[in-house]
């Protein structure tokens, strides 16, 4: 345009409305030109996601690599898989420079373990694939989106022991991991009746545990800095409430702090972690942590003979030092993040506040209470209601009669 008159660079209103007009023709014609469209690109990247989820369902390793990357398939291979699906929500070009011969898939993953979920797990995913010389495409690596926790073969090549009652899958690849792997499920194996026996058998009497590579892996399977599960041996993920909706539970164990414990506190953590698989669907907004977490722990300490003074002994610690409790542990003194005195202390209150009831009031009664507490749903009035309904107090005497027994068992 300038050789007409006008200086370089400048235009009227009218050619400057005509160039970005052409500005945009031009966009659009880039975003489409020379390869296929937008919607038949994807189509195709769902087409080989489909053709590569039914080669590991049907365990065929051939199928498999046609689709790519053939490594993924040994991760896996070791998982009891009852479904396994893609669905493309999103695909983009690989970066400057592909020739519209790589892209980037965004997609949603939906797996079930068999025998365990009665409801798909639901992740996101991202895939990178190349088209080959024939022009069809090839996933050539797939990780998790960001902001999303890793899955376990993520970590590695899965290996699975089987119990009586459990699953365990872990990574790592060792003698040495595949007998802990074989440990665990010996202890849930254990964890399962004991649990029944408390709780009653309305519930899967089956547990999941996984057991990442190293505290890194626990938390990047949580998607979660590892500073937040130091030191926790185990924590069990899963919806609060959840029915046949929901997908079952995992347990998942911090090898570093599970492998310090000797082997009562490996039970007893296995169980504890087992309670709350149990009683998953009868905790929700409404059930204080003090309750879910202390009645898991009365559940693992129950039988095995362990007296106050040895379970609880920061709360002993701080009573010594005149520093009583003057209400039950609030949520907030469960975080994992915070004072780990306070956190044992918050853990040792509220299996102490079970224990009493379980003492006083009966074993049934207890239970009837924490059920009674998530039949409420809210938080609001729930420990109350619960309290008159159940136990027949209300909170203020119920609260005066725990701090009376904390000083009478560990005074």
């Amino acid at each position: 345009m300038n050789g007409r008159g006008r200086a370089p660079g400048r235009h009227t209103a009218a050619g400057l409305a005509l160039l970005l007009l052409a500005a945009l023709l031009a966009a659009l014609v880039a975003g489409c030109g020379g390869r296929p469209a937008a919607d038949g690109t994807r189509t195709a990247v769902q087409d080989v996601l489909d053709r590569r989820a039914a080669a590991l369902l049907d365990r065929d390793a051939a199928a498999w690599a046609a689709t790519g990357d053939p490594a993924g398939y040994d991760r896996l291979r070791a998982v009891p898989l009852a479904a396994w699906s893609y669905r493309v929500t999103a695909v983009h070009d690989d970066g400057p420079g592909s020739g519209g011969d790589a892209l980037r898939a965004d997609a949603e993953l939906r797996y079930r373990i068999a025998g365990y979920d009665r409801a798909p797990v639901t992740t996101d995913r991202v895939l990178r694939l190349v088209r080959d010389p024939a022009g069809r495409w090839r996933v050539t690596g797939e990780r998790p989106a960001p902001k999303t926790g890793e899955q376990l073969w993520d970590r590695g090549t899965v290996t699975a022991v089987r119990g009586t009652h459990s699953l365990v899958l872990g990574v790592g690849g060792s003698a040495e991991r595949l007998r802990t792997q074989k440990a665990v499920a010996g202890l849930a194996d254990r964890a399962v009746p004991a649990v029944t026996d408390a709780w009653g058998p309305r519930w899967p009497r089956r547990v999941l545990v996984l057991v990442p590579d190293t505290l890194d892996g626990m938390a990047a399977l949580l998607g979660a800095p590892a500073s937040d599960y130091r030191g926790i041996a185990a924590v069990t993920t899963g919806e609060t409430g959840g029915g046949p909706g929901a997908p079952a539970d995992r347990i998942i164990v911090n090898p570093e702090a599970y492998g310090l414990l000797g082997a009562s506190g490996r039970q007893v953590v296995l169980t504890h972690e087992t309670t709350h698989v149990a009683t998953r669907t009868a905790t929700n907004a409404a059930t204080p942590l003090w309750l879910s977490e202390g009645y898991a722990d009365w559940v693992g300490y129950r039988g095995t003979g362990r007296t106050p003074r040895d379970a609880a002994p920061e709360l002993e610690k701080a009573l010594r030092d005149g520093q009583e409790p003057a209400a039950l542990p609030p949520d907030d003194d469960f975080g994992f993040t915070g004072d780990a005195g306070r956190l044992a202390r918050a853990y040792e209150g509220g299996w102490l506040a079970c224990r009493m009831i379980a003492e006083r009031w009966g074993e049934g009664r207890l239970d009837a209470f924490y059920r009674a507490v998530g039949e409420r749903g809210k938080r609001a009035g729930a420990v109350e209601g619960a309290l008159r309904e159940v136990l027949g107090v209300d909170l203020a005497d119920f609260t005066a009669r725990w701090r009376t027994y904390v000083r009478d068992e560990l005074g």
